[in-house]
């Protein structure tokens, strides 16, 4: 390699006449790879280009990677034609690796590289060279840029970066089926011989499987793989560079190939006959056996379906399939009785769910099998002839009268004896008794269908032989009714007549209903009774459908002469003995518009006598109105002006005591100079003890006698406070009213609420805030003005 670097030297030297050729020319130095123009502007003529040679030129640079030798590895020389041999020229080396990889001796311009190199890690490095006078310091040429490349060796084998490989392909696949593509890097250089092209071959896994040695496709190389026979295969493959020649690198990755399942094999059953025992007393619906037929495929194809071929006993059985273990689960549809038929005998057939049609020449996917089913005797309960009793008894039946009886037999080959009781968790009242032996049913208490309309309980038979055994019906026992009630107006009716009501008009429609049966089960009749027969008012009409209507007999009706009717109606049922009643209806006279829709029924025949119109009682409400909203307006206005009174009253500088100040303004005594008047200390604190005073405020009629007050506890609570006070003031004649205040001023230590008095509030008046006014709507707003104004023209308050 160093040869050839020096001959390429050699012959840029002579293709240049002995200067170095550079491939990489500094930017507008040069306009040619080989020169550089340089224009000259010339005063009074044209500009025109001069070519001038460049002063020292070099070529391009290569170096091998991976440079075992013991000395550094010679690179090239540098030039420049200002140089004679005389020691006046320094070269000097910056950029890529300068100092570090790559030296260059200051006199001859030799470059050597001083460590290994790696194309893999940096392929190419950009340095920077330039020729310095060594007495001035100053530099003979421009600095140039050169490239030293890093020629590549075979030194990389190749890598599958995405081994190993997972795969799989369809059993039964034909010669040439894909399965996957397996893909080698060569980190080599692939621009320079034959260090990165790669070979693929298998070192595992034939003949069942091939590989393209150039695009590593793989593909099956047998026909008919059956997954029954094998299902796993592995596969080791080889990736070789150098295009598979001797002396190349090769790396290897593992493929690990599935055949998945077809449905290519039918369902076997591993037995022509089955022989099942099914006891007699099995229940409807129970499983009473399995059969499997085997199938060697897999998942879905796997799946099998049960089906009972028609035949004999076929219609008793059902057969459907357990989906987690593909067996057949036979079922009982119907009943078994060893005394009747003791054996059956049917055929099963399964077959697959899934079918692929590639594999139908190979034979029907099912198979058939036998099944035969021996019943076995068993000790059974009673039987009763009937699946339910109903029975009927009427109302009021004399106590023990017998009203039916069931009956239950043994089926067994040996007949036994049967006992009958109720099942008193149903029959908790004992209104029926049975007969044990002949399972006869009576009454034994007094029946009400007006209280029980039906019974319902069960009745169980029992085998003497075995108690054990026993069996269960339901009795229904239905109470007839015997004709004890008269029937009724169903619901009280409101009804009403128009003054200005016509002849023949229905006015209410009345229904009516019997405690005896429902309205459905008889048939009631309506009529006036004989009294109102006469009285040319109302008349009832009959419809025969269980409804009457009330009609009218005259044409208007007036309230000042009679507001209100009284209408007796007779209601007769149709049961024997016939029961009857009379019924009065209330019937209202009302004041209707022309269309018939009520006004008024009351109200204004009570003002019509006082001389009343509807437009004064309508001034009369608006006036009430009114003046209910003038109150509310003062009672705010009032509120609001109290709660600014007590804001500035704490905001009072005096000396003496705040609270005896707002009690004094609520006194009548002595003024604002008398504070012996009231003690409002005995409100805030009742350890204060008394004194034997009396009041000047009001005056007693007799001394008042003085009272000890125990002091109360910290932790007393407040109810029994309470009624200490309470206690003391009943004993005392003397004891005014006002007392009753001190009781709500104390709420007791420790008080989470603390106190509700304003007296110790801390609140200014700056603090409150009545922007709420103008919420209240338009009547509030003068209110919300002047309270607004005043907090504006407040001087503490900052803008």
């Amino acid at each position: 390699m160093l040869t050839r670097n020096c001959l390429s030297l050699l012959l840029c030297v002579l293709f240049d006449g002995g200067l170095l050729t550079p491939l990489h020319p500094q930017p507008q130095q040069t306009l040619e790879p080989e020169a550089r123009e340089n224009v000259v502007p010339v005063p009074g003529r044209r500009s025109f280009a001069q070519r001038v040679k460049r002063g020292w030129v070099w070529n391009q640079f290569f170096v091998l990677e991976e440079y075992m030798g013991s000395e550094p590895q010679y690179v090239g020389k540098l030039h420049s034609d200002l140089d004679k041999g005389v020691g006046t020229v320094k070269y000097t080396l910056s950029g890529d690796g300068a100092g570090t990889v790559f030296t260059i001796d200051e006199t001859t311009g030799d470059i050597h590289a001083i460590r290994s190199l790696d194309r893999e890690e940096k392929p190419f490095y950009t340095l920077r060279a330039q020729a310095v006078d060594v007495d001035t310091k100053k530099p003979l040429e421009p600095e140039s840029e050169f490239i030293i490349k890093v020629q590549d060796i075979n030194d990389n084998e190749p890598k599958f970066l995405d081994g190993p490989y997972v795969a799989s392909v369809p059993e039964m696949s034909p010669v040439g089926a894909y399965v996957l593509q397996v893909k080698a890097t060569d980190a080599d250089d692939p621009t320079y011989g034959n260090s990165a092209r790669v070979v693929y071959s298998i070192l595992q896994g034939q003949p069942y499987f091939s590989i393209d040695p150039k695009t590593g496709v793989i593909r099956t190389a047998l026909p008919n793989m059956d997954r029954e026979v094998k299902e796993q295969y592995q596969v080791l493959i080889q990736a070789k560079d150098m295009g598979g020649q001797l002396g190349g690198l090769a790396g290897t990755t593992t493929v690990n190939i599935t055949l998945t399942d077809v449905n290519d094999n039918p369902p076997r059953f591993p037995k022509s006959i089955f022989h099942l025992k099914v006891p007699e007393s099995s229940h409807v619906g129970s499983a009473i056996g399995r059969i499997r037929a085997v199938d060697p495929d897999f998942g879905k194809n796997a799946e099998i379906e049960y089906n009972i071929v028609p035949g004999d006993g076929g219609n008793l059985f059902d057969i459907t399939t357990d989906e987690n273990t593909q067996e057949g689960v036979i079922k009982l549809k119907k009943p078994l009785d060893f005394e009747t038929k003791k054996a059956y005998t049917f055929k099963v057939e399964a077959s697959n769910l899934h079918l692929d049609h590639r594999f139908h020449s190979v034979g029907p996917f099912k198979d058939t099998a036998t099944v035969k089913i021996n019943v076995l005797d068993m000790d059974e309960p009673p039987v009763f002839s009937k699946p339910m009793y109903t029975m009927e008894v009427y109302e009021d039946t004399p106590v023990g009268t017998i009203i039916g009886a069931v009956t239950a037999q043994d089926l067994d080959a040996g007949s036994s004896s049967v006992r009958y009781f109720i099942d008193w968790k149903n029959d908790v009242d004992s209104y029926f008794t049975i007969d044990a032996t002949e399972g006869t049913i009576a009454t034994n208490e007094l029946l009400d269908r007006e209280s029980t309309a039906q019974y319902n309980f069960s009745i169980i038979a029992s085998k003497v032989s075995n108690p054990q055994l026993t069996s269960k019906v339901n009795v229904i026992i239905n109470i007839l009714d015997v004709n004890e009630f008269p029937p009724e107006i169903s619901v009280p009716y409101e009804t009403s007549v128009c003054e200005n009501a016509k002849m023949g008009q229905v006015i209410q429609i009345i229904t009516a209903a019997d405690k005896d049966l429902s309205a459905a089960g008889q048939r009631f009749s309506f009529r006036l009774s004989p009294e109102a027969s006469n009285k040319p008012n109302f008349t009832v009409h009959d419809y025969r459908n269980n409804t009457a209507g009330i009609e009218t007999r005259r044409n208007g009706y007036s309230r000042r002469q009679k507001e209100l009717y009284f209408l007796p109606i007779v209601i007769e049922d149709s049961s024997y003995p016939v029961q009857s009643s009379t019924n009065t209806l209330t019937i209202r006279v009302c004041k209707c518009d022309s269309d018939g829709i009520i006004q008024s029924c009351n109200v204004e025949a009570i003002f019509l006598p006082v001389g009343l119109s509807t437009g004064a009682l309508i001034a009369i409400l608006l006036s009430l109105l009114c003046l209910f909203t003038f109150e509310l307006v003062f009672i705010v206005v009032l509120y609001v002006a109290l709660r600014r009174q007590k804001k500035k009253d704490t905001l009072m500088t005096s000396k003496e005591d705040i609270r005896d100040n707002v009690i004094h303004y609520d006194d009548e005594g002595g003024g604002e100079e008398d504070t012996q008047a009231f003690d409002i200390g005995a409100l805030r604190n009742p350890k204060v003890i008394e004194d034997n005073k009396i009041r000047r405020d009001i005056k007693p009629d007799t001394l008042r006698f003085s009272r000890h007050r125990p002091l109360v506890e910290d932790n007393t609570d407040i109810r029994d406070f309470i009624n200490q006070r309470l206690q003391e003031n009943d004993v005392d004649p003397t004891a005014p009213p006002y007392d009753s205040l001190a009781t709500y001023a104390y709420e007791g230590n420790g008080s989470v609420a603390e106190s509700l008095s304003s007296i110790d509030s801390l609140t200014t008046e700056a603090d409150q805030d009545y922007d709420y006014l103008s919420d209240w709507g338009p009547r509030f707003k003068i209110l919300a003005d002047m309270f607004g104004e005043e907090e504006s023209y407040n001087p503490d308050k900052v803008t």
